[in-house]
């Protein structure tokens, strides 16, 4: 439970099951998170199918305050992203039985 996804185990990943190169694998990753980024900053919402959506919301201007010295302080308007799983992330996450999903997503191509 301790392992974490990063680009270059997608891009492994990528490599292994495609077929593509290494480099042609880690420019896809790349580039498909470029277009994610790229619609992030345009404000627009991304939605992938059966995963998730991922949400830019606006942050109005707020006065907080610091803990430690009790001062108030204004906190700026700010864009924020947030990520909203989808039903069926949700159901795979929390299925009793754990299954192996690599196996059955690369059965389901």
């Amino acid at each position: 439970m301790d392992k974490t996804t990063t680009r270059s185990t997608l891009s492994e990943a990528v490599f292994k099951s495609v077929g593509l190169s290494r480099n042609e694998s880690a420019n896809l990753v790349d580039s498909v998170f470029s277009e994610i980024l790229v619609s992030l900053i345009n404000g627009d919402d991304v939605k992938i199918s059966s995963f998730g959506t991922f949400i830019v919301r606006q942050k109005k201007e707020r006065i907080g305050r610091n803990p430690k010295t009790g001062e108030e302080v204004p906190i700026t308007a700010r864009s924020v992203v947030t990520f909203r799983a989808s039903n069926v992330l949700k159901s795979k996450v929390n299925t009793k039985k754990k299954i192996n999903i690599k196996e059955q997503f690369e059965n389901e191509l």
